[in-house]
């Protein structure tokens, strides 16, 4: 643990914890195609990056986005996992691996995804949301084949 006092270093701990209870609330928003609840997790200017699935700046954005999901994924779990984050002040970074099994609505076709969660957090009003979250695809995959047969698969 890093120096400081223990008041601060205290403060460091429930900062983290309180990123992961952030993340957790994401996770079980968009698995329950929550889009108000999803959205209002970012900050006003927040900005919500899926590489290949799109970019969406703003609550309004990220809120249409999450609303349109069901129609290109029907069935989704996120599982998130090695969380590494780091404190400074009222902001703050994360990295998350995301481990999520899917079915893309066209042609209903089972799919495994992998990918890295790049973020960043800022404090707001004394409750910390996502000032940036970047999804770093690793693999989105058939089911039946594997990411070693194939590792991507078109984005539905």
């Amino acid at each position: 643990m890093g120096s400081g006092s223990l008041e601060e270093r205290l403060q460091m701990l429930e900062d983290v914890e309180a990123i992961k209870k952030l993340k957790a609330r994401y996770c079980l928003a968009v698995d329950d195609r929550d889009a108000e609840k999803t959205a209002s997790l970012f900050t006003a200017n927040g900005v919500w990056d899926g590489g290949s699935f799109g970019r969406y700046e703003g609550t309004d954005a990220v809120r249409s986005f999450f609303r349109s999901v069901p129609e290109r994924l029907s069935f989704f779990v996120h599982y998130v996992s090695n969380p590494l984050i780091e404190i400074d002040g009222n902001r703050a970074t994360g990295s998350w691996y995301l481990l999520e099994p899917c079915t893309f609505a066209e042609g209903n076709r089972p799919v495994w995804g992998s990918a890295r969660y790049e973020e960043r957090y800022r404090r707001e009003g004394g409750e910390w949301k996502f000032e940036e979250m970047k999804l770093v695809s690793l693999f989105w995959t058939p089911y039946e084949e594997g990411w070693v047969k194939r590792k991507f698969v078109q984005d539905p």
